[in-house]
């Protein structure tokens, strides 16, 4: 964590302050958590042979850090395994919460929730944090799970790569409320206003193959 940083925010940083609408950014750690851990899905920027590659992937946090996983053989994990000092990436998490519809095709947005991550990314080598990461994944997807599964064997454990980041240079930035239409264009005859969109969850399928007797646990009829 950085010195700077408080039990209540993140410190700004120069990457982390937007050149546009400062004033929808926030470094409010209890925030960012929350958006965080709403999601399923992170991107995963860094640069392999010169070239950006970003990459979408799971993630779980576990306190001030967050974990992606992948093959051993991937290409973060590959680029990550040859530098000592960490692998430079950028993280993002998004949420769509609306489709902003104003009188001008200048000023259509959208509402949204979103967290920039700049950190070093780092291999985990130690088979308990592996494996914690590996629950909190699992568990990120829908809480409860990590314990209702069968763990990792050693050999699925080996050839699965863990990567954290920490939560140390991280913004926050949200659009919310209606469009911003021009004083000028109040009175031309368009539709304005906002769509909203939200998640739904489907009646769980059981699989093909689930013996018969078997209920849908809770933590699955909970989520839908």
């Amino acid at each position: 964590m950085s010195d700077t940083s408080t039990a209540a925010g993140y410190a700004p940083t120069e990457r982390t302050v937007p050149t546009r609408a400062r004033e929808r950014a926030s470094y409010d750690r209890e925030l960012v958590h929350a958006i965080l851990d709403a999601e399923y899905v992170c991107h995963l920027g860094f640069v392999r042979d010169g070239a950006p590659v970003v990459l979408p992937t799971l993630y779980g946090r576990v306190g001030e850090r967050l974990y992606v996983h992948g093959s051993t053989g991937s290409r973060p994990l590959r680029t990550a395994g040859r530098s000592e000092q960490g692998m430079p990436v950028c993280l993002t998490v998004t949420h769509v919460d609306g489709l902003v519809l104003a009188r001008s095709a200048f000023h259509h947005s959208i509402n949204y929730r979103c967290v920039v991550v700049h950190g070093l990314a780092h291999p985990v080598t130690d088979e308990a944090e592996q494996r914690a990461a590996l629950d909190a994944l699992v568990d990120h997807v829908l809480p409860g799970r990590a314990d209702d599964s069968r763990p990792a064997s050693a050999k699925e454990l080996a050839a699965t790569a863990v990567l954290r980041v920490d939560l140390d240079e991280v913004s926050a930035k949200v659009r919310a409320g209606g469009p911003n239409d021009e004083p000028e264009d109040l009175a031309l005859p368009h539709w304005s206003g906002v769509v909203p969109v939200a998640r739904t969850y489907g009646t769980p399928l059981p699989a093909d193959d689930l013996a018969p007797g078997i209920p849908v646990p809770g933590y699955v009829t909970d989520r839908h």
